[in-house]
């Protein structure tokens, strides 16, 4: 593998419950108009953080449950498990099906984290969003249609990179995924301008990388 090779996520089950049963409805926080559930797992969950956003913008769904598991896919409770479980509600099954196929479509071609060595077991996701949808606009605690820069990286490495990203470009914390997170990474969402949430992520990458090349250095 060489370094910025992309690792791309696996979408491990998709599964919809057409009408749910009510009392279990209420448990997940259901409206009375959410009748209908899409449930996805994958083997990498930042990446299906900003999938389930994706899917708000596609259809008429809104994400009632997403979490991470414990220490990752490496360590998962089956082999449909991964590292996380995401549940998105809608009216009907067909747009659940929308926000399914949204979801996994973006998963699958551009929320990938990218190899910071060569070995391929040092990686970051330093992924810009254009817009926000309303998922991650509720997480980040800003408008929908915000662009927001969402860096993940292992502890040193996303602590080295956020402090870099906020000083390269006008930007704003809001959010620090402060060390250990559930699968022991870390990172930050950042908004501000889609120029300067690239410039932020561009900055986050470097510093990820230059890490890697010299974990010593001080």
């Amino acid at each position: 593998m060489a370094v910025l090779d992309p690792i791309k996520p696996t979408i491990l089950s998709a599964r919809a419950i057409p009408n749910v049963q009510r009392e279990f409805a209420a448990k997940l926080g259901l409206t009375d108009e959410q009748r209908s559930v899409g449930i996805l797992t994958c083997d990498i969950d930042d990446s299906l953080y900003v999938a389930l956003d994706e899917a708000t913008k596609a259809a008429e769904v809104e994400v009632v449950y997403a979490r991470s598991f414990y220490a990752g896919s490496a360590h998962a409770s089956g082999p449909l498990s991964g590292e996380i479980i995401g549940i998105l509600a809608g009216p009907d099954p067909a747009e659940v099906r929308a926000g399914l196929n949204a979801a996994i479509d973006y998963a699958e071609n551009e929320a990938w984290f990218h190899a910071a060595n060569e070995a391929g077991d040092l990686a970051f996701f330093a992924h810009t969003l254009s817009r926000t949808g309303r998922y991650l606009s509720k997480e980040a605690g800003v408008d929908e249609g915000t662009p927001l820069s969402y860096l993940i990286a292992p502890p040193i490495e996303a602590t080295i990179g956020v402090d870099a990203a906020l000083k390269a470009a006008e930007v704003e914390l809001q959010v620090w995924f402060e060390p250990p997170s559930e699968t022991n990474f870390s990172g930050a969402l950042l908004s501000g301008t889609q120029s300067a949430c690239r410039a932020a992520s561009q900055a986050f990458q470097d510093a990820v990388l230059d890490v890697a090349r010299d974990p010593h250095k001080f």
